[in-house]
C-alpha cells in the first residue's frame, strides 16, 4: 500500500474559471449552473434552487444540474478524482424528507494536505466532518455489490475530513439543492498512514473531532448507514447502474461519522479515529472576523 497522492492542480481553483456554457441544455439548467457558479467565484451564496430553478424533490433535474457542472468543469481542465457519499444520517435523510444518501464528484484541486493552513478563497460557509476514506483497488461494475464484493475491491483506507461547503445562502438547502450544488462539496483532506480493511473495526470505529484542541464532535461507524461500507456499496450500486462504474484508483469519502461543525477562521480541526490515525487541517483567520 502506498498512500493515496493528489495531484492537486491549480490550488484550490474551485469555482476560479467557468469554462464553456452546457450546450443544448435546457434553460433552467444552465440557469442553475450559472447561479451556482457565481457564487463560486464571488462568495455570495444564491437563493434556493428548489421550487424556483428546480422542481421540489426532482432528483433527476438535481444531478442533471451537477453533471452539467461537471461537464463544464472538466472542460476548464479540473481532474476527476472520485466521490463522495452525503446524507448518510438516517436522522438527515428524515429532516430532509428522503431515504437514501446522495452523492457528488471529488476533484484534484479540492485536496488539501494534511496539516495544511487552509485560505478562505473560494469558502463561502464551510463546515467539517470526519469520515472513513476508501481507495480502490479493483473496478466495482456489478449493479448490486455485495460488502463482500466491497471489501475486495478496496486498496486501503485513510482518516479524512470533509470540508462541505454551501453555495446556497446560509444553507437553506433541500436534497435538490444540495444535489445540484456537487453534494455540498467543498475541500477534504486525507491523512498519511494507509490501513488495510482487515485492520479497521468499520462499524464499530470511534470518532472524535477536535476544534482547537477540544471535542466538538463524536460518533463511530454505524453512523455511516451501518457501516461506512454499507455507503460505498450503494454508491457503486448507483454508479453501476448509470454507466459510470467507481474504478481502481477511485477516491470515495463515505461519510460523516458524527455531526458537522461550522468553521469561523483561525481554528485547527483534528480528526482521529479508532484503527485509523487521525488528519488535520487550520483554517486561517477570516478577513473582517473579529
Amino acid at each position: 500500500m502506498t498512500p493515496h497522492r493528489v495531484d492537486h492542480g491549480p490550488r484550490y481553483g474551485v469555482g476560479a474559471v467557468s469554462g464553456p456554457q452546457p450546450h443544448g441544455q435546457p434553460e433552467w439548467v444552465v440557469a442553475a449552473v450559472g447561479e451556482l457558479t457565481a457564487a463560486y467565484q464571488t462568495g455570495v451564496g444564491c437563493p434556493p434552487l428548489r421550487g424556483r430553478l428546480l422542481p421540489a424533490g426532482e432528483m433527476a433535474a438535481a444531478y442533471a444540474v451537477q453533471q452539467a457542472q461537471l461537464v463544464q468543469w472538466t472542460a476548464a481542465g479540473r481532474r476527476p478524482v472520485g466521490a463522495k457519499i452525503g446524507l448518510t444520517s438516517r436522522v438527515v435523510q428524515a429532516q430532509l424528507g428522503v431515504d437514501q444518501p446522495d452523492f457528488g464528484v471529488l476533484l484534484a484541486d479540492m485536496a488539501v494536505p494534511d496539516g495544511e493552513q487552509l485560505g478562505w478563497q473560494g469558502l463561502l460557509a464551510p463546515r467539517v466532518e470526519a469520515e472513513v476514506a476508501f481507495v480502490l483497488g479493483a473496478d466495482l461494475t456489478v449493479p448490486d455489490p455485495t460488502v463482500a464484493e466491497v471489501i475486495g475491491a478496496v486498496d486501503y483506507l485513510l482518516p479524512a475530513i470533509e470540508i462541505v461547503d454551501s453555495r446556497v445562502a446560509g444553507w437553506d438547502i433541500s436534497i435538490v439543492d444540495t444535489v445540484a450544488d456537487n453534494a455540498s462539496s467543498g475541500r477534504f483532506v486525507l491523512g498519511t498512514a494507509p490501513r488495510p480493511v482487515s485492520a479497521v473495526d468499520l462499524r464499530g470505529c470511534g470518532m472524535v473531532l477536535e476544534r482547537n484542541g477540544r471535542p466538538v464532535s463524536t460518533g463511530a461507524g454505524a453512523a455511516c448507514l451501518g457501516n461506512p461500507l454499507h455507503a460505498v456499496a450503494w454508491l457503486a450500486g448507483v454508479r453501476a447502474a448509470a454507466g459510470a462504474p467507481l474504478r481502481a484508483g477511485d477516491l470515495v469519502l463515505s461519510g460523516a461519522l458524527g455531526p458537522m461543525v461550522p468553521v469561523s477562521g483561525g481554528e485547527a480541526f483534528e480528526a482521529r479515529i479508532s484503527g485509523l490515525g487521525s488528519v488535520r487541517v487550520c483554517f486561517e483567520l477570516r478577513e473582517g472576523a473579529v
